[in-house]
């Protein structure tokens, strides 16, 4: 297999925009309720399955394990709407990430229903959230960081 670039290595000034923004939604997801860093880890857990990334998907685990997540919840993420171990809140923001990610279409009461559930600026920053994530994604697809390599710090 092809040793393929360190992109942070590469692009350090652009590695740095994107890290601040995982800072800001960090702090976002850390204090706004009914955003919690469960849900945080949650959605970027399923939008890595969605997306097939590998790394992503060993390193999101990790994490939701270092957060304390159940192996069920996390086994039973990519069926969740089948599980019952979601809260109506992670089931809003877990389909919301979805149809985001799939770049289907929102219609108006699965919008209203997210803006209800979540608030106007939960909704907003799951939004973001979403869209890091997928960017990262894409990244990690590209440029192959070796999966396994990740450790919680």
């Amino acid at each position: 297999m092809t040793k393929r670039l360190n992109f942070f290595a590469t692009s350090p000034q652009g590695m740095a925009i994107l890290l601040e923004q995982e800072n800001y939604l960090r702090a976002q997801f850390d204090e706004l309720f009914p955003l919690n860093m469960a849900l945080w880890e949650l959605v970027k857990l399923r939008v890595s399955q969605i997306n097939q990334c590998a790394y992503c998907v060993d390193m999101h685990n990790k994490d939701a394990i270092h957060l304390g997540e159940s192996a069920e919840r996390l086994y039973g993420l990519s069926v969740w709407e089948e599980m019952p171990f979601y809260t109506e809140v992670e089931k809003c923001a877990l389909g919301w990430s979805e149809l985001l990610t799939l770049g289907q279409t929102v219609s108006d009461q699965t919008y209203q229903d997210a803006v209800e559930t979540l608030g106007e600026q939960g909704l907003t920053h799951l939004t973001l959230a979403v869209n890091a994530i997928n960017s990262w994604n894409r990244l990690s697809k590209a440029f192959k960081p070796e999966v396994g390599s990740y450790t919680v710090s």
